[in-house]
């Protein structure tokens, strides 16, 4: 009898564990915001080195400033550091960073690649996809991802190669 008194104790005492374990577990989770936005920008440096295998072809590194207007009325200034393995025609790659400064002072700084694919228009549909590097200021400690749809229009003649995007960011901050 005693055996089954202390087994069924241990048992008790394990599921309790278990139980208050979850609720901590649970209060320290943290719920991801969801962030949602446009940004347009022009590239304001943009040097291209020929790969040589077939016409056009070319790496490009390029950065592109602009501004960013967040669903909830912020206002970001954004400058984008990119490396381009571009094929004109074809669907090509990106890989971005973005430096984004919040009139506070607060900066996100994200890492994305883009894939671009040509369309009829001369343009490039984009999709990226993207994960926080680091945050300051109300966006120290930023956790998650964030994902994009948009255009790349090539420059013409004289003219610079400009960028938009819909986007969403989900993250985490600590914290909260």
């Amino acid at each position: 009898m005693k055996r089954g008194m202390k087994a069924k104790g241990a048992v008790l005492g394990f599921i309790s564990i278990v139980v208050i374990a979850g609720f901590l577990l649970g209060a320290l989770a943290q719920a991801a915001e969801t962030l949602k936005g446009r940004s347009v920008a022009t590239a304001t440096k943009d040097e291209t080195i020929a790969v040589n295998d077939e016409p056009g072809h070319h790496l490009e590194l390029a950065v592109y400033e602009g501004l960013a207007f967040f669903e909830n009325g912020d206002v970001a200034k954004l400058r984008s550091h990119s490396v381009i393995d571009m094929m004109p025609g074809k669907s090509s790659q990106a890989i971005t960073y973005n430096i984004w400064t919040f009139d506070d002072g607060s900066t996100v700084v994200n890492r994305s690649k883009r894939l671009l694919v040509p369309d009829s228009s001369g343009t490039y549909s984009a999709k990226t996809t993207s994960e926080f590097v680091k945050g300051t200021g109300r966006f120290e400690g930023i956790k998650g991802t964030g994902s994009a749809t948009g255009r790349n229009f090539p420059p013409g003649e004289k003219e610079a190669a400009r960028v938009f995007s819909d986007f969403t960011w989900t993250y985490t901050l600590p914290g909260k």
